[in-house]
């Protein structure tokens, strides 16, 4: 018997209907958003913004981003982060979803996580949906103004330092707050650099 690809096998625009709605222009809501962080938040508010692009460098104006992070304090809004001297924040959930627009960008509202223990400096976790590849691809987010704890990290150690920069995401001080620039590279020149899990 010959065995075909199931929808769980591959990513394609049925996701839209209730992960990304508004990526297509649906009139409702899509079960999870990009704007993570409440007003009440603890934390340094910060907008995580780039594009995602092809092997060829043309934006993906269909794939769907999520993000998982920590919160200020370093510590996940999950059962299994029972850490006491990390403190919990009931105003953050800590993940996000979001499609790119017609020009491959995505953006986030969050807040800037902090070290969460074993060495490992603030980051953000990062999974990529897109058409044309049959496993969502996992990466990291780390920040370029932490170059010290960066160093330090035992994940980013195992990056060759040629590619460690396509895990770094650049800030900007804009009039709006802090801008953390992060472009998604699937294939060719400057890709980023994604784990197995």
């Amino acid at each position: 018997m010959t065995r075909g690809q199931t929808p769980s096998q591959t990513v394609g625009p049925f996701f839209a209907y209730g992960l990304t709605p508004e990526q297509f222009r649906y009139p409702f809501r899509g079960t999870a958003s990009n704007v993570i962080a409440k007003a009440a938040t603890d934390g340094v508010h910060i907008r995580l913004e780039g594009q995602v692009f092809d092997g060829k460098g043309d934006p993906v104006p269909d794939a769907m981003i999520e993000i998982w992070q920590a919160n200020a304090h370093g510590r996940y809004n999950h059962p299994e982060d029972d850490r006491k001297d990390n403190l919990l924040d009931p105003d953050f959930a800590g993940f996000g979803r979001v499609g790119t627009d017609t020009d491959g960008r995505y953006w986030f509202d969050t807040v800037k996580p902090g070290p969460i223990g074993d060495g490992q400096a603030p980051h953000i976790n990062v999974i990529v949906f897109m058409r044309g590849i049959l496993s969502h691809a996992y990466t990291r987010i780390y920040f370029a103004d932490e170059a010290a704890l960066n160093a330090e990290d035992p994940v980013l150690a195992r990056v060759g330092p040629a590619r460690q920069a396509t895990l770094v995401a650049g800030r900007d001080e804009t009039p709006g707050g802090v801008v953390y620039r992060f472009d998604i590279r699937m294939q060719g020149e400057n890709e980023t650099v994604f784990f197995d899990v």
